[in-house]
């Protein structure tokens, strides 16, 4: 099953509570990245990743051709980097969404995005539980422990009778 990241924009105090704008990143492979990695990284408004992509490609292309490697050479080296792109670019999209100041609140597992985001919802909901007044509840808890409180009768387990002793256990005090 696929792993989804959920991204949300850091606002002042982290309040969240533009839910639309949650940004859900699958990770794996991504097959139209490996394919049309320009387009892919445009596409997603990967801009700084789009650029440093162009050079990089750019840059060995003109270094293989002027040491004199062969064009079957140089496509090798081409679709092992477009293959890279295909399992890295979930990270670059992470990458993208940490530098615009947005913040990784959980990790979900689900089928597809949709169900990613039908879970993470119900989740975040149940945390987020709205008192009568519109103000956010605040989880407090189990109740405080209790002092100078003597143990209730239940809590103890009855004494086992010396003479039931199941296992491979001595008795104490008797001979080895």
């Amino acid at each position: 099953m696929p792993v989804y990241t959920v991204h949300a924009p850091v606002v002042s105090n982290l309040d969240f509570r533009a839910t639309d704008r949650f940004a859900f990143v699958r990770d794996g492979f991504h097959v139209w990245a490996a394919i049309l990695g320009v387009v892919w990284l445009a596409w997603h408004r990967l801009w700084l990743a789009m650029i440093g992509w162009i050079v990089l490609m750019t840059a060995i292309d003109i270094a293989f051709v002027r040491l004199g490697f062969g064009a079957g050479l140089v496509l090798l080296v081409d679709v092992l980097l477009a293959l890279l792109l295909g399992f890295e670019a979930a990270s670059l999209k992470r990458w993208t969404l940490s530098r615009r100041n947005w913040r990784q609140i959980d990790i979900v597992v689900a089928d597809d995005e949709e169900g990613a985001e039908r879970r993470f919802f119900d989740r975040w909901t149940a945390r987020q539980r709205i008192t009568g007044n519109d103000q956010p509840a605040v989880d407090r808890g189990g109740p405080p422990p209790t002092r100078d409180v003597p143990g209730q009768a239940f809590s103890k387990p009855p004494p086992l009778p010396r003479d039931d002793i199941i296992g491979l256990f001595p008795e104490p005090g008797a001979p080895r």
